[in-house]
């Protein structure tokens, strides 16, 4: 996760001066450099050594080196250039077009910044891996959980052997695999070991199977310990939003870069078994409408 990030899940879970203290900074973050540490600590009614064990709960040795790291953070993040808010891409005010409008520019907006984040050498050693496994496993908390299926009915479609992991389970199917399958994790935030999906981790590496991890950018769990990382548009706060909007468009477009990469490996045989399968499986779909309808066989 980003540090912005990180401060919202602080100020959100924890009922102490982290509350305070975060809650101030995401609400000022646009004037924080016209702040000083003494001004800080006397609006939040807290106190400069407070301020200081806040910057080290974050890993960071002092107050400066951590509001330094937030405002450099928040230069890169900055939404100015943004053409529609990720968070709340339209208010009570919006009409029905309006919100047509914002969310197919949203996910425009998502699809461009994912591909700005994507590594041609990463997308190529994960499709070899995907696609020399002999076993594909998907982890991955709801709604994640409802991507992987589509990935994996699309893998199913060119005779790879792929499945959802069910989270309570996901143990038992850890256990089984083996270094020539291949697990991938879904996960947002990246981070406590401790859950789903993430606490597969050490039990994946202790079987020496490949992981990759589908994650947002920033430092977390997930992405310390993955053989191939793929980067998710990491705009969104984790709380304060209408809906995964941007989230759900990142990954979903992440899978089906990967699906095409494979399938492209070898093109001419994918291309027939998806034929034959979808003739032998969805005979009975007829349509009349001439542009779709397929050729009788």
């Amino acid at each position: 996760m980003y540090l912005f990030q990180k401060i919202e899940e602080a100020a959100f879970k924890k009922n102490d001066a982290r509350r305070t203290i975060g809650e101030f900074l995401l609400a000022n973050r646009e004037d924080l450099a016209s702040y000083s540490m003494d001004e800080i600590a006397k609006l939040t009614h807290t106190s400069k050594p407070t301020l200081v064990r806040f910057a080290k709960y974050f890993n960071f040795s002092g107050w400066r080196e951590f509001i330094y790291a937030f405002n450099h953070e928040l230069a890169h993040f900055d939404e100015n250039h943004l053409e529609v808010d990720v968070n709340i891409p339209f208010d009570h005010s919006a009409d029905t077009l309006e919100i047509i409008e914002n969310i197919a520019n949203l996910r425009i907006q998502t699809i461009k910044e994912t591909t700005s984040l994507m590594s041609v050498t990463m997308i190529n050693q994960a499709a070899t891996i995907l696609n020399e496994a002999h076993t594909i496993v998907i982890y991955g908390r709801s709604p994640n959980s409802y991507y992987g299926e589509l990935f994996k009915r699309n893998l199913n479609t060119i005779h790879k052997k792929a499945f959802v992991a069910d989270a309570n389970e996901s143990g038992l199917v850890s256990n089984t695999l083996t270094p020539k399958d291949c697990a991938v994790i879904i996960s947002y935030s990246g981070n406590n070991s401790e859950t789903y999906p993430m606490k597969n981790v050490k039990l994946l590496l202790k079987n020496q199977v490949p992981i990759i991890s589908i994650t947002s950018g920033g430092e977390n769990y997930l992405r310390d310990y993955s053989t191939i990382v793929l980067n998710i548009s990491s705009r969104e706060k984790l709380y304060s939003k209408i809906a995964n909007f941007s989230t759900e468009a990142s990954i979903q477009f992440i899978l089906n870069i990967l699906f095409a990469k494979i399938f492209s490996l070898n093109y001419e045989e994918n291309m027939q078994a998806k034929i034959l399968n979808s003739r032998i499986l969805e005979s009975t779909r007829k349509s009349t409408f001439k542009e779709i309808a397929e050729e009788d066989f």
